[in-house]
């Protein structure tokens, strides 16, 4: 069965049921080894074969989920993938452009996250290239939280996608990518178990942020998110808060009237740090948010890594 027909049939039946008949494809997977961009020169993330098609995704995480749908038949780039760096202070270069430019695929978040990937492929326009721009996929308003790959249910969609554009692109590969894809939504079983557990122990627990980095997350563990709009939106795009919305999240740890701190760990600053201290002062657990999949790890890992460090931290 072509995985365009799956598709079709998901709409009426869910991503479950493409994940049960994919599984009959048959094929197999290909491996590679996983890196990360220290700066200088773009280099290809994964090992890839030699007849490889060169694919794109703007953040390590769409990239990964690239590489683990099609291994080694892609030769996979990336851009924003610097866990130290913060991610909206990035600038393309001669290099992306080139690796845009060669990709058959690629996939960008929107929301205006990613805004260079718009130039980039306004240069070098192509009409066979595949485009994922996963705002437009998701339907999701200008303006909404940009981090949307938090939310649960959005990379199995993405996933779905990069199968079916993939099987199209590369149809010799077909029964590799549809048993990838497969086997991307059966990993995500554990991430999910947790994100199940977490809002039975923990649903409506108070916590703050400092930034909506996990945003969707909390919504789907059904955590009560106390900190001001106002200080997260100020703190995200670079602002100094409103003082009235400092203070009111200065209370939240003062008082402690929040079980944990949820601080993004890729965009400090000296106000965010002094957050940070004055959880640690009033004895607030802290938990690391990051908005790009650390080295080595992958999507599924990284993002479970970080809802065990939750769990561990409303524990207490």
């Amino acid at each position: 069965m072509r995985l365009r027909n799956l598709l079709a049939l998901a709409g009426r039946r869910g991503v479950a049921f493409i994940a049960a008949a994919v599984v009959a494809c048959g094929g197999a997977g290909a491996g590679g080894t996983s890196g990360s961009r220290p700066g200088g020169p773009i280099q290809p993330l994964y090992a890839y074969d030699p007849t490889a098609i060169t694919v794109t995704g703007a953040e390590n995480f769409y990239a990964d989920l690239l590489h683990q749908i099609g291994g080694s038949y892609l030769k996979v780039y990336s851009f924003i993938s610097d866990p130290a760096a913060d991610p909206h202070l990035y600038d393309s270069n001669a290099a992306d452009a080139r690796a845009v430019a060669d990709s058959r695929l690629v996939i960008e978040n929107g929301l205006g996250y990613d805004s260079f990937m718009d130039k980039l492929l306004r240069a070098s326009p192509d009409p066979n290239r595949v485009v994922i721009n996963v705002q437009r996929l998701l339907g999701a308003q200008d303006g909404a939280n940009v981090h949307v790959w938090y939310d649960p249910s959005v990379m199995p969609r993405v996933a779905q996608a990069v199968a079916a554009a993939l099987v199209e692109l590369d149809p010799a590969h077909a029964a590799a990518y549809t048993t990838n894809f497969a086997a991307f939504l059966s990993s995500l079983k554990p991430l999910n178990d947790e994100v199940a557990s977490l809002k039975l122990r923990y649903g409506g627990a108070p916590v703050a942020f400092t930034e909506p980095v996990f945003g969707y997350m909390a919504d789907a563990i059904g955590l009560s998110v106390k900190s001001p709009r106002e200080f997260m939106k100020a703190v995200e795009e670079g602002n100094d808060p409103p003082s009235a919305a400092m203070a009111a999240e200065q209370d939240l740890l003062t008082r402690h009237q929040v079980r944990v701190l949820l601080y993004n760990n890729q965009t400090v600053t000296k106000l965010t740090t002094n957050i940070k201290g004055l959880a640690a002062r009033n004895g607030i657990p802290i938990v690391g948010v990051s908005e790009t999949a650390p080295p080595g790890k992958t999507f599924q890992d990284w993002q479970l890594s970080q809802l065990k460090d939750l769990e561990r931290a409303l524990s207490r």
